[in-house]
């Protein structure tokens, strides 16, 4: 028995020309730090079930041996990288899956951190006419996201409970805590199987003495992770990856893989205690695993037991979905920028917020004002959904930094802001966010802000265009934590009108809006007159 997904392809009779395929079939290609996989599915109509899985192809390479021990991928593991590609490039032409939007490919950890990625992705690219895109820790949460979404809609536990989903792989361990349904912490930790595997390689020890280091290791990291997440009674945790899968396929080989499973976490320890006992040949032998797995499978394991140990639990369920599962969802709904996936931008940010003791009712107050004018500007400038999302979170968080103090609080709420998990957002979605956040007070923009203007030109127009709308929004909510006054808005002869029937608070308005139009000005060519909404005036 191997823990591969599948090691080798068994063509199925439907095909894309078949009269009963409905839909083309698709293909996603992930490239880990022991291995390569590919899934070929035909997706839901409905964009509501589950892809049909047509064929799952495994094959063994070891980029992660190289990168974590040399820094680089060697050309040798570059040319079996490329092999097994082409082959897959070959079964994907059967599937009639010829064109770009039909497959994508994706590179985590072990392609990452090398140092020759380019040149490796440009190899892939002219041998085999595969983009590889080399994803960061947000698109990994994202997926990851995607592929449990579903799993865990359907469970009673999931809006009741606090769920923690992790995912050992070979060069990181990724963690996403939802509360009652809602995305609240999501991170990846330098934690990974053959990652520690290979700290500890060389070294003239005993197996049972380099056993104890990596148990050390492990140790020092779940502490650290623990001590990151504070949770409510109940906790669930959830176990992801192909170490976990194939535990369970010993332990209970009646699993049908459609649901989750729940497992013992002593039956784990008792399971991983005598793996430990192995050899690496042995474990080869015994269940027809690869070295790679055999190596990394004992301390994958053992991070989940002593995860689940750390929060006290008995017990951790095991679900039969990956990254690819994330990729097929994701393709299936033509995009990642979904209403729910926005929703739980929102819910990350928003509980960043309660850290740090935002005045939610302002920071709400404030966002409702910035869609409102994001909104009405979409009717005349080109703006993208990235766009909503990093107003949507500079919005909510542009009052941060008075965590720190009241005095340049904007400054420091840069610094808190760029130094957050914000669930959804890459690291560079974040620091523009921490940019828009900084400049809704006080200056402008400014060739002399070092920070600012090592941003690309587009980032530099993108942080200019969003921080002039937040600087608006945050001078229109004068009555910081009572009713909200409403606006409405129009354009007449160069100008952006807001109408409201706050008559009392209409001076106070005007002139904190007055003193903060100056960005907006300049990035719309629209001055800024706030007006009594007369009774006869139709805006």
């Amino acid at each position: 028995m191997s823990m591969n997904d599948a090691s080798s392809s068994t063509r199925p009779a439907t095909r894309a020309s078949d009269p009963g395929a409905t839909l083309p079939p698709v293909a996603v290609i992930e490239i880990g730090t022991t291995s390569i996989r590919m899934v070929i599915a035909e997706p839901c109509r409905d964009h509501k079930g589950k892809a049909r899985i047509l064929d799952s192809l495994q094959q063994t390479v070891a980029l992660g041996r190289d990168t974590f021990t040399t820094g680089a991928i060697g050309r040798k593991t570059t040319e079996a990288c490329v092999s097994a590609l082409t082959s897959f490039r070959r079964i994907m032409r059967e599937y009639g899956i010829e064109q770009p939007g039909q497959f994508r490919a994706i590179a985590s950890s072990a392609v990452r951190e090398a140092t020759n990625r380019e040149s490796f992705i440009d190899r892939i690219l002219i041998a085999t006419g595969i983009q590889v895109t080399v994803i960061e820790e947000a698109e990994v949460n994202r997926l990851t996201y995607r592929a449990v979404r579903p799993v865990l809609g359907r469970q009673d536990f999931f809006k009741k409970a606090d769920t923690l989903v992790v995912e050992v792989g070979g060069g990181s361990t990724e963690t996403l805590l939802f509360h009652r349904g809602r995305v609240t912490r999501s991170h990846m930790h330098s934690l990974g199987s053959l990652r520690l595997t290979k700290s500890v390689e060389g070294l003239a020890v005993s197996r049972r003495r380099e056993w104890d280091i990596l148990r050390d290791t492990i140790d020092q990291e779940v502490e650290r992770i623990r001590g990151g997440i504070s949770v409510t009674k109940p906790l669930v945790m959830l176990a992801l990856g192909g170490d976990t899968r194939f535990a369970v396929s010993l332990l209970h080989p009646e699993w049908d893989r459609q649901s989750l499973i729940a497992v013992a976490t002593e039956e784990l320890e008792n399971l991983v205690s005598q793996f430990a006992e192995m050899s690496d040949e042995d474990l080869v032998k015994r269940y027809h695993l690869s070295y790679e797995e055999a190596e990394t499978i004992s301390p994958a394991l053992l991070i989940y037991v002593r995860l689940a140990q750390a929060f006290h639990l008995r017990s951790l369920f095991v679900a039969d979905v990956n990254l690819r599962s994330g990729l097929l969802a994701e393709m299936d709904a033509g995009g990642n920028w979904t209403d729910e996936f926005k929703s739980q931008i929102v819910s990350s940010t928003l509980e960043t917020a309660r850290r740090y003791q935002v005045n939610l009712v302002h920071a709400q107050h404030v966002y409702a004002y910035a869609m409102e004018l994001f909104a009405f500007l979409g009717r005349l400038h080109e703006f993208s959904t990235r766009d909503e999302m990093i107003l949507t979170v500079a919005a909510l968080l542009h009052e941060v930094g008075q965590f720190v103090s009241t005095n340049a609080h904007h400054k420091h709420a840069w610094y808190l802001i760029r130094h957050s998990d914000i669930f959804g957002l890459g690291a560079q979605e974040v620091e523009l966010a921490a940019q828009v956040a900084r400049y809704h007070r006080r200056s402008s923009p400014k060739p002399t802000h070092d920070a600012y203007m090592q941003l690309r030109r587009d980032d530099r127009l993108t942080v200019s265009k969003l921080a002039a709308i937040l600087r608006v929004a945050n001078a229109l909510d004068c009555m910081k934590g009572r009713n909200r006054i409403p606006v409405k808005l129009r354009e007449h002869d160069g100008s952006l009108i807001l109408m409201t029937d706050a008559f009392t608070h209409l001076p106070i308005m005007q002139q904190r809006t007055a003193s903060r139009a100056d960005l907006f000005e300049q990035m719309y060519g629209l001055r800024i007159a706030i007006r009594q909404n007369a009774k006869d005036t139709q805006p």
